[in-house]
């Protein structure tokens, strides 16, 4: 899964009114963000394969410490701590905490059974990967539907509101199906590599978000 989080990060604004869209990215995204790191590492693994899946060349041999629920439960719960120590605001910290471990949810109905519950243990997954149409279709429809929820909710306070922002939406929707046709990566560190630029997103979601108000926002602007 790749769009649906940001469907679900971008959809979280109306929870979450007054939480930065690039947090709700950060944590959204929070496996996608690590996994590259550890890759670089050592300290998870992944194999080449093409053809393996109709919409995926990956074999995730290893990845307990970025992908097992149990892991990105943990994650959560530290990330929403430190986004209450900061911000005070109990509902969006648990927004926050919440929003890690939905992308085990997510990855899992995409994966093959290679998502593990907890470092060592089982795994799980659904395969939408195995159908290529399938994983389009879904994809995009979790993203359009985070998308509209997120405009329903905020306007631009000017013209950088909408450039940041449909520039961002309109490089994720191409660099898509980019990577869904495109050439596998020839070597896990170019894969590695070519992943760490997700981090870019993250200030990019917020940067697009501080130029437009949120709907709680315009209500406190009109009040006497």
């Amino acid at each position: 899964m790749f769009l649906g989080h940001f469907g679900v990060a971008l959809a979280a604004k109306k929870a979450a009114p007054k939480t930065s869209l690039g947090t709700l990215v950060f944590a959204a995204q929070f496996a996608d963000l690590l996994w590259p790191v550890l890759l670089l590492l050592g300290i998870e693994q992944v194999r080449i394969v093409p053809g393996l899946l109709r919409a995926s060349p990956f074999d995730f041999i290893s990845y307990p410490v970025s992908h097992s629920l149990v892991a990105q439960l943990g994650w959560g719960a530290l990330l929403g701590t430190c986004y209450f120590m900061v911000r005070l605001n109990a509902r969006s910290a648990l927004l926050v905490g919440f929003l890690v471990p939905s992308h085990w949810l997510l990855d899992f109905l995409a994966h093959r059974p290679d998502m593990p519950l907890y470092p060592g243990g089982c795994k799980f997954g659904l395969g939408m990967w195995n159908s290529l149409p399938l994983t389009i279709v879904v994809e995009y429809a979790l993203f359009a539907a985070g998308t509209s929820v997120y405009l329903s909710v905020t306007r631009a306070k000017d013209r950088t509101g909408n450039l940041a922002l449909w520039s961002l939406l309109g490089l994720l929707a191409v660099l898509y199906p980019a990577s869904l046709f495109g050439t596998p990566p020839p070597s896990v560190q170019v894969l590695a590599w070519s992943a760490m630029a997700i981090w870019i997103t993250v200030p990019w979601a917020a940067w697009a978000d501080r130029h437009r108000q949120s709907g709680s926002e315009r209500s406190e602007t009109r009040s006497p």
